[in-house]
């Protein structure tokens, strides 16, 4: 393991897979290697890129990836396929679309199965992230499963979530804004040369505008409070019109424009940093052809601009840990659970007891948790 993590560190692909395929498999190395690197991680940029089935999402990574590598990047590419309720398996064909990236030394990508995990990621898709930022890799691009409403486990992983839609799959925004919609940094209207692009981007842009201010996002760290949307109980404009298909894309990004004009006139006036406010832009691409790619980078890159500053990068990033913080010691406390005699079958009897009014289970379960955290740990 010492010589697997240094060949690791040192940016062996080679190496990086093996300790991925540990990881991912939670082989008994799995600890030791993610703490052997967590120092030489969490300094890469994290961009999510989630949106329903046939939105163009894998197309637009490798897009992506081809953009940021020309710019001198260090690309890691995480792809998750879903895995089938009836034989467990996954096609993993994302991979495909990086056969021609996949021999550059600055590129490393890796495709994984949910394997059954819910909200569009892996279980160990955070670990993964981990391990590929510890091996070199300044630029993580992280490609969902297509989700629905509530898979939105990107948003807590990512420093900047994209959310991609695209035109002619009926009333889009209607359909993702309960959960979807409420994550996005940076909206991404794809196959825009469709009909139908400039009616997607007016729906966004009314859903913006009609965003109540007291509404506060607990899943993005979005403060709608702050106006993250533009609210018309604030006195904000009324949606802008939004450009025609056929017209540059690069117009949409500058329509866009990150920083609200709310935020602007702060600044002009000398107001602090954390009042700049941050509106999510409308980017419109076609991935097919790499149109729109280019404005597309530029608002991430300003986005990771509109991080840095206030400490807000740095909030996202501890209440990621917070939430891996609880998950992990959960699954720690069901670890000492099963080694100290709370098996499958142990459980079951437990159940039938209560099932038949046996046992109060108010009582057994504290029971059963002070055992476990009296006890000494397993190794």
């Amino acid at each position: 393991m010492v010589d697997l993590v240094a060949r690791l560190l040192q940016g062996e692909p080679r190496a990086l897979a093996r300790a991925i395929s540990l990881v991912e498999n939670a082989a008994p190395q799995a600890a030791t290697i993610l703490s052997a690197c967590f120092p030489r991680a969490g300094h890469a940029l994290r961009i999510g890129i989630t949106g329903a089935p046939g939105a163009g999402k894998s197309t637009l990574v490798e897009r992506l990836a081809r953009h940021f590598l020309a710019a001198g990047r260090r690309v890691g590419v995480i792809a998750v396929d879903p895995t089938s309720p009836f034989t467990g398996g996954a096609i993993l064909g994302d991979r495909i679309r990086f056969q021609e990236r996949h021999n550059h030394p600055a590129f490393y990508a890796r495709s994984m199965a949910t394997r059954g995990s819910l909200g569009g990621l892996a279980l160990a898709t955070a670990d993964i992230a981990l391990l590929i930022e510890a091996g070199g890799k300044d630029l993580l691009l992280i490609e969902t499963v297509g989700v629905g409403q509530d898979e939105i486990e990107i948003a807590r992983l990512a420093d900047v979530t994209l959310v991609v839609l695209v035109p002619g799959m009926g009333d889009d925004v209607q359909s993702l804004k309960a959960g979807v919609m409420e994550i996005a940094d940076i909206f991404v209207v794809n196959k825009s040369d469709r009909d139908g692009a400039d009616r997607v981007e007016q729906e966004i842009r009314a859903l913006q505008s009609l965003a109540p201010p007291s509404r506060t996002s607990s899943v993005s760290g979005h403060d709608f409070s702050r106006a993250d949307m533009p609210s018309k109980k604030r006195g904000a404009s009324a949606p802008e019109a939004p450009t025609p298909h056929n017209a540059p894309h690069e117009a949409s990004a500058l329509k866009g424009h990150g920083f609200s004009r709310a935020g602007e006139a702060a600044k002009e006036k000398g107001a602090s940093a954390p009042d700049v406010i941050w509106t999510p832009p409308v980017i419109r691409t076609i991935a097919t052809t790499g149109d729109g790619i280019d404005a597309l980078a530029a608002s991430i890159a300003e986005m990771d601009s509109w991080l840095s500053t206030a400490n807000r990068l740095a909030e996202r990033r501890t209440r990621h840990w917070q939430r891996r913080l609880d998950a992990m010691l959960r699954a720690e406390l069901m670890r000492r659970a099963r080694h100290n005699g709370l098996t499958e079958e142990e459980l079951h009897r437990h159940a039938a007891q209560v099932a038949s009014g046996a046992e109060d289970p108010w009582q057994l379960v504290p029971r059963l948790a002070r055992m476990i955290l009296t006890l000494d740990a397993p190794t």
